[in-house]
């Protein structure tokens, strides 16, 4: 049986039409919360330093370290990564997979006083690039690529301005934080973001300007450490990033297939943390329960944020207590 040759043009336009359909169905859409109208005349005004003055959100941190998954991603081609610290700190064993079943063992060194913590691996992947030093503004974009839910994910966002983050458990400490407002997320990603934390917050010229940190999902709001705080806990650790690393534009239209393309060469990977007295070891990426995102919770104005010190971050891959106002 022979059926009639279709002519080229409409081959053609079919191929098109998927192709359309595939980037629209990976573009900004209503899976994430409706975000805040933009302050009449702050968009574009330059970020200001940070101050003991901005507004402060708490969390709670328990004492003890839980097992969990997050995102960490290069930063230098020789095997220097980042993630979240807590995600990762109180882990008797940390490795970043690198395949179905395998996992490479990554040593974490966690600077006191920020929320970024640095593992090292034997071997790397390509880096990358850093945008510490660029200007930050109101209503810039962010873009987080990485494992929400344990699966390969990202969300979008705008930022709002900077708040301290006041942690109180293990490790208490304060820490300047930026604050955004969430846009767009992976279609068919609802709820939590949890496993997200340690992500790259990518600038639109795909450079590293924070790492996903904490979330306050009914106020639709992503929290990152500043830049300062990453380049804080590099020169602590002694670790240089790479001094030369390419980055893709990124855009709404096109954030999800340049996170896929990101995930396939792991410059961003998923991070697994074994927390002591737990054995054996996760089989595959996304087979761990993903590390709980911390949820700060705002202050009231006129009160003060509790004790603090010097410091930032959250604790081994546990829930804080707290919830958002």
């Amino acid at each position: 049986m022979h059926f009639p040759r279709l002519p080229d043009w409409l081959v053609y336009a079919a191929v098109v039409l998927a192709l359309l359909i595939s980037a629209i169905g990976r573009q900004e859409n209503a899976a994430a919360p409706p975000p805040p109208p933009p302050v009449p005349g702050e968009e574009g005004l330059p970020l200001g330093p940070a101050s003991p003055f901005d507004p402060a959100v708490v969390v709670e941190v328990p004492q003890t370290a839980e097992p969990g998954a997050g995102t960490a991603f290069a930063v230098s081609d020789d095997g220097v990564w980042m993630t979240a610290r807590h995600v990762v700190e109180g882990c008797s064993h940390a490795a970043i997979m690198v395949a179905d079943g395998r996992g490479v063992d990554a040593e974490v060194f966690i600077d006191p006083r920020g929320e970024a913590a640095i593992l090292i691996t034997e071997g790397g992947a390509p880096a990358l690039p850093l945008g510490l030093d660029r200007t930050l503004r109101r209503g810039d974009r962010a873009y987080h690529p990485g494992y929400p839910q344990g699966r390969a994910g990202e969300a979008t966002s705008r930022l709002l301005g900077r708040e301290n983050l006041v942690v109180r458990g293990r490790g208490e400490r304060t820490e300047s934080v930026l604050v955004w407002a969430e846009t767009g997320r992976t279609d068919g990603l609802t709820g939590t973001l949890a496993g997200l934390s340690g992500a790259p917050a990518l600038d639109s010229g795909g450079r590293v300007i924070g790492v996903t940190v904490a979330e306050a999902p009914r106020r639709g709001r992503i929290y990152t450490t500043s830049p300062e705080t990453v380049l804080t806990a590099l020169n602590a650790s002694g670790r240089d990033a790479a001094s030369f690393a390419v980055g893709e534009p990124v855009t709404p239209e096109n954030y999800g297939r340049v996170a896929d393309n990101l995930r396939r060469d792991l410059r961003v990977a998923q991070v697994i943390c074994i927390a002591p007295g737990q054995a054996g070891a996760p089989g595959r990426p996304g087979s761990a329960t993903p590390a709980p995102m911390p949820t700060p919770e705002a202050t009231p104005k006129g009160a003060a944020p509790g004790p603090s010190a010097q410091g930032a971050g959250e604790a081994g891959g546990a829930s804080p207590a707290a919830s958002e106002d």
